[in-house]
């Protein structure tokens, strides 16, 4: 063993020379390893992905190929409408499954659809618009069976908080239409752009703690918002935060109102909540909890006709325009003032939507054994708000009240949204006037009770015990949603996500790593203290997927502080003199040039002290890179391994050490 003082005091000591015939076959693959592809390639194989429908059975369906000149065509089709493809095997017992669910489904869509549009701020009609349209577009592209689309609380929300900050709706509510189709549409064109170009990991910037964080505040706002109809109040603030919201109650409470409100309101809330308790508990009942909202409407419009409650205080719908959908293609600007601000609004209820869709399609899609093609989803989710946009609809997705009622209905295909969307038409065309003398309490009170559901404390609970920098996160979009606003929220939450990236990317894990005793796998000491060391072979573990500037210094400190507490003398006798690093690389993916210079400065500092470094495992894009700066001819081929054992067995072989000893 050399002592500290002796080395300090020589010059580098050379390192035995190593005999590469010696070396196991395996080595050579990691230094004759092709050349990965580049950036232009791996963007070009995205874009060609994207573009390229892919074949199934051979080109055709049923085994039998179609003519080489058309069944491209049919193959794109294929990609494009699914429908093409489930709908050929399609029963007419699916038909009846999907007919008495699609039924159902309208029963609560109708009357949530006319809340929701209310929380956006726009008349009752533009809410059963989105349930007609969307629903149609998406149930021929849609890869989802269960999912019902629509206009939901959260996205209704997103939009009028958003859109309001740039037009009044009161004081001009003609602008305040057009520029949310305007959102609807760019919304649906990134939504397209988001499946075309494979951009799904933009929906993944939102964690799940954040949605859980986000979703909670914004339930909580939706509901304080609801206690305008809820008391009748004719003077209410446009602001979301919970002060602004108690002390527009608290001096409105001082103008006349009617306690009618109040006892219609919360009267069908308790009866929509009794009846989901029932539905849940005995699951033969489930409708009954699907159509209370609509027997909630029916109810109390009979009931403010038969007393005429509105003459005595009782908020009312009034006019609901009935017919089709009218065109609203002429109502987009594209080139306005307003243009800049609709892209970014657009852009954030395009992710949220899609998260809110994805996650919904996904859940249920597990249930049933099936996969959901998120891409598809996207394509499927931005042309069904485009051609929402040019039909007076605004953003609409997947909702997961109406699709677990869906599920439980039965539905076996997206038919059950073409019924739903049918039935919604003929509502509108033939019913409208019926809806009147509709309270304003009694939407409230349906909005109200679909909220419960995006409260999730089990899961914060959860989510505070595994992960608390996720629960920062989870609290972080709670608070700023409940106390700011909704882009406050996921502002907050984004901010703390990429913190959270950061802090870990600039301290990544460097660990000591040992062999488990009658094997060769080598893991870490400290997570598993069983493992032995090997003697005057140092083996660390670099566990980053990307070795750059904002972690190389860290990981070079952090390598050369351990080695050197090996080589210092304790109490006057040295300790066994480390004679081999080894560098295990198999977690490093890729590498810059602050990482190159990184590894040459430890096998500078490495070789000073006499000590021979050696690197296992690297990745592709790493180890392409090593030979490119000159790295790999600086440390010597002959020191690059496949695999940590052997890397070690030849660093004992060099320096004439036995095998290793466990």
């Amino acid at each position: 063993m050399e002592s500290m003082a002796a080395v300090e005091m020589q010059t580098p000591v050379a390192v035995p020379a190593f005999d590469v015939s010696r070396r196991p076959d395996t080595a050579g693959l990691v230094l004759n390893s092709p050349t990965p592809p580049t950036f232009r390639e791996e963007l070009v194989g995205v874009l060609g992905k994207a573009f390229r429908p892919q074949s199934a059975n051979g080109g055709g369906t049923g085994g039998h190929r179609s003519p080489p000149r058309w069944g491209w065509v049919l193959t794109a089709l294929q990609a494009v409408f699914p429908v093409l493809q489930w709908g050929k095997s399609y029963t007419l017992k699916s038909f009846k499954s999907d007919v008495m669910a699609g039924l159902t489904l309208a029963s609560l869509g109708i009357p949530q659809s006319i809340g929701y549009a209310n929380l956006a701020k726009l008349d009752p009609q533009y809410g059963l618009y989105t349930s007609v349209v969307p629903p149609l577009i998406y149930a021929v592209m849609g890869t989802s069976r269960e999912i019902a689309i629509g206009p939901v609380a959260v996205v209704s929300l997103l939009l009028s908080t958003m859109v309001q900050k740039v037009v009044d709706p009161a004081a001009d509510p003609a602008t305040y239409r057009t520029l949310v189709f305007t959102v609807t549409f760019l919304a649906g064109v990134f939504q397209v752009s988001f499946g075309l170009f494979r951009l799904g990991f933009l929906v993944d910037f939102l964690s799940h703690a954040a949605i859980v964080g986000f979703m909670a505040g914004a339930a909580i706002v939706i509901g304080l918002q609801q206690l305008k109809g809820l008391l009748g109040l004719s003077r209410f603030t446009n602001s979301t935060d919970v002060v602004s919201v108690f002390k527009a109650v608290c001096s409105a409470l001082h103008d006349p109102w009617h306690p009618g409100n109040f006892f219609i309101g919360c009267s069908f809330l308790i009866f929509i909540l009794a009846t989901r308790f029932i539905g849940r508990r005995y699951k033969k009942l489930f409708w009954l909890s699907a159509i209370s909202p609509l027997l909630s409407v029916i109810l109390s419009t009979a009931a403010v006709y038969a007393t005429k409650a509105d003459e005595h205080g009782v908020k009312i719908i009034k006019n609901v325009h009935a017919g089709l959908n009218p065109s609203s293609a002429k109502q987009i600007q594209l080139n306005g003032p307003y243009t800049t601000e609709c892209a970014k609004i657009a852009i954030i209820c395009a992710i949220i939507a899609l998260t809110e869709a994805i996650a919904v399609g996904r859940s249920f899609a597990s249930i049933r054994g099936y996969k959901l093609d998120g891409n598809k989803e996207m394509i499927a989710m931005g042309f069904s708000n485009v051609a929402g946009s040019l039909s007076s609809c605004y953003v609409a997705t997947g909702s997961f009240s109406r699709t677990a009622v869906n599920f439980s209905a039965g539905a076996r295909s997206t038919v059950s949204n073409i019924v739903m969307a049918a039935t919604v038409f003929i509502a509108l065309e033939f019913f409208m006037k019926l809806l009147y003398y509709t309270p304003m309490a009694v939407l409230a009170s349906i909005i109200l009770s679909a909220l419960p559901g995006l409260i999730d404390i089990r899961e914060a609970c959860n989510i505070w015990k595994v992960d608390r920098m996720d629960f920062l996160i989870c609290l972080g979009a709670f608070l700023g949603v409940l106390f700011q606003s909704v882009e406050t929220g996921l502002g907050v939450a984004l901010a703390i996500s990429f913190a959270k990236i950061i802090i870990q990317s600039i301290r990544p894990q460097v660990e000591i790593l040992g062999r488990l005793q009658g094997t060769n796998i080598f893991c870490s000491i400290r997570q598993y203290p069983v493992a032995c060391r090997t003697p005057a072979v140092q083996v660390i573990r670099i566990d980053t997927s990307f070795l750059c500037f904002i972690n190389a210094s860290f990981i070079k400190e952090r390598i050369i502080e351990w080695v050197r507490s090996e080589v210092e003398t304790s109490n006057g006798k040295a300790k066994e003199t480390v004679q081999s690093v080894v560098l295990d690389m198999s977690n490093v993916v890729n590498i810059d040039t602050s990482g190159l210079v990184g590894l040459e400065e430890i096998h500078k500092e490495l070789a000073s002290l006499g000590i021979q470094m050696a690197i296992a495992s690297p990745g592709w894009q790493a180890i392409q890179k090593m030979k490119l700066g000159r790295v790999v001819d600086r440390i010597g081929e002959e020191w690059i391994f496949l695999t940590v054992g052997e890397a070690v067995e030849a660093s004992l072989t060099a320096h004439k050490g036995s095998a290793m000893e466990c």
